[in-house]
């Protein structure tokens, strides 16, 4: 065979093997994001206009964490925030709307005490999405209904609802064990 051959037979196993390592590192980094999100991975990918944008805003997002300063509370810090939450869930009683309101609060505050921006709700919800993915959902649908109540919109189930939402974060919030794999090296 003519030595031009092998050089077109030697590039185009080339190509193959990069499109090959390609798509085996695409698999990889599909499946690490799917394990490390759950089903906010699946949210993630249904809102964005391609699996391929969703996947590059969770790795963002990913990254956005690691330069966070994220640390578990202290034993005192956690007591203290059990009590103000044990105080919110009793005036539920007597102020649904009210405790609603005390609660997405209090949970702003432990997110900030725990080194989360708490600025704007959608980057909290992206942030916490990193550490609490099985209960990020539950804190849009507290937001969510914590908003129609402003609006005037929200029966008392549904306030109900919103609180044991609430409730879900705000227990991984509090746990004192940091989130599998969201061990900050600084």
């Amino acid at each position: 065979m003519p030595g031009w051959v092998w050089i077109v037979i030697a590039i185009a196993a080339v190509v193959v093997l990069a499109v090959v390592v390609w798509s085996a590192l695409r698999t990889r980094r599909t499946r690490t994001l799917k394990e490390g999100f759950g089903p906010e991975y699946d949210r993630t990918v249904a809102d964005a206009p391609s699996k391929r944008e969703a996947e590059a805003e969770l790795s963002d997002r990913q990254k956005r964490r690691e330069e966070l300063d994220v640390k578990p509370l202290s034993p005192g810090a956690r007591e203290r925030y059990v009590e103000l939450w044990q105080a919110t869930q009793a005036r539920f009683v007597d102020d649904p709307g009210g405790a609603i309101t005390e609660a997405d609060l209090l949970i702003q505050q432990v997110m900030r005490e725990r080194g989360y921006p708490v600025e704007d709700f959608e980057q909290r919800a992206a942030d916490v999405s990193v550490d609490h993915p099985d209960v990020v959902n539950n804190y849009r649908a507290a937001h969510g209904i914590s908003i129609a109540h402003e609006r005037e919109r929200a029966s008392t189930e549904d306030l109900r609802r919103a609180m044991v939402h609430y409730r879900s974060l705000f227990d991984d919030l509090l746990e004192t064990r940091q989130p599998a794999g969201a061990e900050n090296p600084r």
